[in-house]
């Protein structure tokens, strides 16, 4: 496999994990919304925690890609 090919197929595995972190934390999200009124206080900072490590997470993903994408540019 050329080094170019090994790059795009690194970039769609990113890829994929970002839309898993995306699609993870818009449900997160969401059972915020609709749950911290009724919902224990543990939970509520338990998954406040885990949306900002989410949010971690998406911010270094996208970071990677686009390095790996400028990689590309430079083969």
């Amino acid at each position: 496999m050329t080094k170019i090919d090994r790059v795009k197929e690194r970039v769609a595995y990113l890829k994929v994990w970002l839309g898993i972190f995306v699609v993870t934390i818009i449900s997160l999200i969401g059972w915020l919304v609709s749950n911290y009124a009724t919902a224990k206080v543990l939970l509520v900072v338990l998954d406040s925690v885990a949306i900002l490590i989410l949010a971690v997470a998406i911010l270094l993903t996208h970071k990677e890609i686009n390095r790996r994408i400028d990689e590309l540019e430079n083969l």
